[in-house]
């Protein structure tokens, strides 16, 4: 920590809460109440002390509360967490401590969550499908290719065996179905993640 930082900016973001800026670079967000107390004012000083102790006191706690109140409701993934902190404008040091506390009891779970997301839609989309999907939510291309060889080896439907079931319940009927039938069934199944041989080949 810096011996004094300037607090450069203070904008309010409603319900008494307000985004300060330190320096034009570190960002984080108090009550106004914590305001008063740290004496904070756009253009004055602040020593470095107090700016550790609202980083190592206030905000961890906020954030590890953050956190558990968004697990609440639904699963996440490190990365999906990590974000929604930097909305909140918490600071990294803040977040790894809040991901680390977390984690450690086993509240987020990248495997387990890649797992259970992979169960989940495999009776309805590929597997090119899914594995984009877990990719846009932070988890490794690696991480999800052990999940498949190695906790769901005997778990996954055979793709032609899920592309057959899926175009059953869309009832096409391969020997009458016309150009247009076909194109509909094709981008249907490509939507799914299927790949264009294997929907040429089946439909």
């Amino acid at each position: 920590m810096q011996d004094e930082y300037t607090i450069t900016s203070v904008t309010e973001l409603g319900k008494g809460r307000y985004k300060i800026e330190f320096d034009g670079e570190l960002r984080l967000v108090l009550y106004k109440g914590e305001m008063r107390a740290y004496h904070i004012k756009e253009g004055e000083r602040i020593s470095g002390d107090a700016v550790e102790e609202i980083m190592t006191r206030i905000l961890p706690k906020r954030a590890k509360l953050r956190s558990m109140n968004l697990l609440k409701s639904r699963s996440y993934t490190e990365y999906q967490i990590r974000e929604k902190l930097k909305e909140g404008f918490y600071p990294e040091q803040v977040i790894d401590e809040a991901v680390a506390y977390i984690k450690s009891f086993h509240y987020i779970d990248d495997r387990r969550y890649a797992k259970d997301y992979i169960i989940y839609y495999s009776e309805s989309r590929s597997r090119g499908r899914i594995t984009q999907d877990l990719i846009k939510k932070g988890i490794s291309r690696e991480l999800i290719g052990a999940v498949y060889e190695e906790d769901l080896e005997e778990e996954i439907p055979d793709e032609t065996a899920l592309m057959e079931r899926l175009i059953q319940k869309k009832n096409y009927d391969r020997e009458h179905a016309d150009y247009r039938e076909r194109q509909k069934m094709g981008a249907f199944l490509y939507r799914k993640g299927f790949s264009l041989d294997k929907i040429e080949k089946i439909i």
